[in-house]
Order: C-alpha cells, then sequence, then structure tokens
C-alpha cells in the first residue's frame, strides 16, 4: 500500500486490521453473486418472462427484484419498450411530479494520483496541474450564478490528498455555502468521520462511481493509486451512510466491462444501501464513456435505445430513486428521456477546474455533447409541459 493511499484513508496505529481499513459492506456481499450469472439472468431473459415482470410492476403491490431489474434490460424487453416508456412515465410522475431538476458541476482540480486507464487525469497524463484557489472558487460561484438560478451544485476533484483533502474541501464547501442551497461533492473516498465532519460544512450529498463492479478487471483499469483498491471504494458508499449522508449518488462507466453484469450489480448493491442505510436517498447515473486525453477508447458501446431501455427499467425497478443524465448526451436524446424518466440533469456545464472563470484553457475530464445554455434547456424542459427545479434543498433542514 502506497504513502498516497494510507494517506488518504488517514490509517492510524489504531486501525491495524483490513476491517478497520475499509470497513464493513457491500464487499463483505457481492463475491455471493457469480459475475456470469448476472449477465445470464439478462440474455436468458424470455418474451413471457418480461410479459410477466411488466404484470407484476403494473399491479404495483410489491417492488421488483434485481432478477427482475435483468429481465426487463434484456434484449427480449426490446419489443415491449413503449409498454416500458408508458410505465417509466407514470411511476415519474407520481413520485416527482412533471418537474425536471437542473444542476451544474463546478471542477475544482484535475490534480490526480490515480492512474486509471481511461480517464484525462491520468497521473502520467502529461499537462499542467490545476487546483483552484478559495478566491478562484468564489469567483467561479459568482459566474454560475450569472448562468441561471441553480441551487443545486456539484463540486467535483481528482484524487490527490495532499491538494484536495478533507481540509481543502471543507473550506470550499464553506466558499460555495452562500452561493448554493444544496452541495454535493465528487471527490475521493473518505472514512465515515470525515464525511460526516463534512455534513457539518454544509455537504448534502455524495456521488460516487463504482467504475465497475467486475472484481478481476477493475484492478486492470485502476492499476495505480488509492482508488485500485476494489474494497475501499466498495465500501465507501456504506461509510457515507453511516455518516449520515442525505443522498448518495452512484454509477458506472457503461464501455468499461459488459454494462448488463454491471447494473444487475448496481441493482443488488442498491437494494442493499436501502435496506440498511433507509433514511438515504439515492439517486443513478449511467454515463456513456467517451474517448479520453489519455486515449483510451470504451470497450463496450451502448446504443441510445439500450440506454433508454435501462432508463425505463431502473424507473419501474425503483420508483423513488433521481434518474441524472449529464451533459455526455446529446440534446435531442436528453430532451426525449426528460419526460420517460430522468429527474435530473446538468446545464451549462464545464468539466475543467475553473472553466466559468477562472482558468478557462485547463484540460476538461471529457467532452460536453449538450452545449445549450441553462436558459436553453430551461426553455425546453418548459416547452414539454414540465416544471424546472432550481432548488430541491433548503438551508432550513440542516
Amino acid at each position: 500500500m502506497t504513502d498516497s493511499v494510507k494517506n488518504a484513508i488517514t490509517l492510524k496505529k489504531s486501525d491495524p486490521t483490513p476491517d478497520a481499513i475499509f470497513g464493513h459492506g457491500f464487499a463483505d456481499e457481492i463475491d455471493r453473486y457469480d459475475w456470469d450469472e448476472q449477465i445470464r439472468l439478462v440474455e436468458e431473459a424470455t418474451d413471457a418472462d418480461v410479459r410477466r415482470v411488466l404484470a407484476k410492476a403494473e399491479r404495483n403491490v410489491k417492488p421488483l427484484t434485481p432478477e427482475e431489474l435483468a429481465v426487463l434490460i434484456s434484449p427480449a424487453a426490446d419489443a415491449h419498450l413503449e409498454r416500458m416508456a408508458q410505465l417509466s412515465q407514470r411511476f415519474t410522475r407520481e413520485k416527482f411530479g412533471k418537474t425536471v431538476s437542473l444542476y451544474i458541476p463546478m471542477y475544482v482540480s484535475n490534480e490526480c494520483t490515480n492512474k486509471c486507464v481511461y480517464c484525462g487525469f491520468n497521473h502520467d497524463n502529461p499537462f499542467t496541474r490545476t487546483t483552484l484557489t478559495l478566491e478562484q472558487v468564489k469567483a467561479e460561484c459568482e459566474a454560475i450564478k450569472k448562468l441561471g438560478p441553480f441551487e443545486n451544485l456539484l463540486i467535483v476533484s481528482g484524487e490527490y490528498p495532499s491538494a484536495t483533502g478533507v481540509e481543502y474541501l471543507e473550506k470550499v464547501l464553506n466558499v460555495c455555502r452562500p452561493y448554493f442551497h444544496n452541495l454535493t461533492i465528487e471527490v475521493m473516498p473518505m472514512k465515515s468521520v470525515l464525511y460526516e465532519r463534512l455534513t457539518h460544512a454544509g455537504l448534502n450529498g455524495v456521488v460516487c462511481f463504482q467504475e465497475t463492479y467486475h472484481r478481476q478487471s477493475y484492478k486492470k483499469y485502476h492499476p495505480q493509486g488509492m482508488k485500485s483498491i476494489y474494497e475501499w471504494r466498495l465500501n465507501g458508499f456504506d461509510r457515507m451512510g453511516e455518516a449520515g449522508v442525505h443522498k448518495i449518488g452512484m454509477g458506472v462507466l457503461i464501455g468499461l466491462e459488459d454494462w448488463r453484469g454491471d447494473l444487475v450489480l448496481m441493482a443488488r448493491h442498491l437494494r442493499y444501501l436501502q435496506k440498511k442505510y433507509w433514511r438515504t436517498r439515492y439517486s443513478i447515473n449511467f454515463p456513456r464513456m467517451c474517448p479520453s486525453e489519455s486515449g483510451y477508447q470504451p470497450k463496450v458501446v451502448m446504443s441510445d435505445r439500450e440506454l433508454a431501455r435501462v432508463t425505463f427499467a431502473f424507473r419501474i425497478f425503483d420508483h423513488e430513486i433521481d434518474i441524472s443524465y449529464s451533459t455526455r448526451e446529446k440534446p435531442e436524446f436528453r430532451n426525449n428521456m426528460m419526460t420517460l424518466g430522468v429527474t435530473s440533469v446538468s446545464a451549462g456545464s464545464q468539466t475543467d477546474p475553473g472553466g466559468y472563470a477562472s482558468c478557462p484553457d485547463s484540460l476538461e475530464q471529457f467532452e460536453v455533447t449538450d452545449e445549450r445554455t441553462p436558459s436553453e434547456v430551461e426553455m425546453q424542459i418548459r416547452k414539454a409541459g414540465y416544471d424546472p427545479v432550481w432548488k430541491d434543498w433548503d438551508a432550513i433542514f440542516d
């Protein structure tokens, strides 16, 4: 274990065992599920299976199981896509009304100790690194507020403990809090006590992508850095729940491994978390990978139709989760999905540190596909007969 990993997870002499380091969590459960078997659940689903699961969903008496989710993401379900879209729309409107929440990411650093083979922030990628000062963070906040009345801010950082550890993030949250009611972070996984510490600085939510649940392949994609420890990342969701984080965001990178296996295991993970941390809200995302600055090309490509089927399936599987689409997706596709199951979207996104005001030429993490302004996205939401929601959390609840 490298020094950077030890620093990141704040090892102490009182933490001598792997359990004390990683904690207990879903990593203790996941090996019960064979990867190939998860894929077989999808591959072997029949038309009769799809009809049976949709009939159960329409009765809306009992929640679907992960095995039934596997049926709905299968090729056999493609013939029932319209029926699934109607069910997805129905359940979304019942729980969320005709609304779409808007959020915006703010990248504060592209420094990273990890060597993820697919990421432009890879430690070995030779480019000038940027970590925003607190004055620059403030300038970014002010620039974002000029783009639209955003209240939902996603703070994103590479994983570099000495530059963007808990002390830095605490200061960033304190700077951002006067500008935004809802603050979410997508940063390095931490110990539970550190997540709890950040909740006192105004943290409302944490987003963390497991990237892939395939244990053997995970190491191939994350060969070095603190992210290379599979159990540490996977049990991070438990540590968020233990810390009382209000909202936990989950996701896998579509393009690393067979998305069927990843999505069935993510459904199992979601059910596990909901049972154990039932006071917490959850969101999911299905980011389709783009070529990165490191030259990585996705191993698997998911079509628009497949992404639509997956989105409908997860909405039917769970009526209350927030399903989010980023600006990776094309405008036309996002427009359609915002009325059929997606409940939050980003708008006006810059994926480079300081991209709104301070450092517009720094390296971006991924290329934005939907380049519309926030007001243009808002206009489209209203045109579809939906209400844009800029704020879904109030400081009074802190």
